[in-house]
């Protein structure tokens, strides 16, 4: 199947890069203020819906589970790559963090308040990426609140493109094009930022937060 080959492929090449990515992005929220008052409004989001459990999936060595965890939120990692969960669990061995797959959550229908997911999509197929939304929907209750981090395609007229990102493969979305499918998967758009890339980004992509709640 292409999404397996996909997972593994990625998988495996996060393994391998593992301890110089956590090194490399331990502390990059300090030096992202928009990044920040994002996270932060889905956390306001969150605890003013009662709270409950958050989950950030894709949450690489766990450095931005930690710091949900500062904003006050009962949060835990998911990570497809083991390596990362390792460094994760090692440096925050008072958070949870578990091996899993976007596409196959072993959480239950309706746990949680809140979903999480940075950059976590971009190694999605595109034909695979409604399954994945469908799980998000999945498992959030209703109330409930998603945080979806992307690289945008300055092209709307081409939905999607595929770039050769530095670990594998990777896409980027026309974000009304993301939106339209997130609102058909169940959770419309609440909010949105746009940060334009900077000179000295790597990546020369608009990056995009899109904040969505589930009815």
């Amino acid at each position: 199947m292409v999404e397996h080959d996909a997972l593994t492929a990625t998988r495996e090449a996060y393994d391998a890069i593992a301890p110089t990515y956590a090194e490399l992005f331990r502390d990059s929220l300090r030096d992202s203020p928009l990044d920040r008052a994002m996270l932060g409004a889905f956390a306001e989001a969150v605890r003013t819906g009662g709270g409950g459990q958050v989950a950030d999936l894709g949450c690489g060595p766990g450095h931005v589970t930690a710091y949900l965890g500062e904003l006050g939120l009962t949060a835990f990692g998911v990570d497809a790559s083991p390596a990362m969960i390792e460094l994760a669990r090692e440096a925050w061995p008072g958070l949870r963090f578990d091996v899993g797959s976007m596409t196959a959550l072993d959480i239950a229908d309706g746990a949680l308040s809140g979903v999480l997911s940075r950059w976590s999509v971009i190694h999605t197929p595109p034909e695979e990426l409604p399954a994945v939304l469908a799980e998000f929907h999945r498992v959030m209750a209703p109330g409930g609140h998603l945080l979806l981090g992307f690289w945008a395609s300055d092209d709307p007229a081409h939905p999607t493109r595929v770039f050769d990102h530095a670990v594998a493969p990777a896409y980027c979305w026309a974000p009304d094009h993301l939106a339209a499918m997130l609102r058909e998967s169940g959770l419309p758009e609440v909010a949105r930022m746009t940060r334009a890339p900077q000179p000295t980004d790597r990546r020369q992509f608009p990056e995009v937060h899109l904040l969505t709640q589930k009815p």
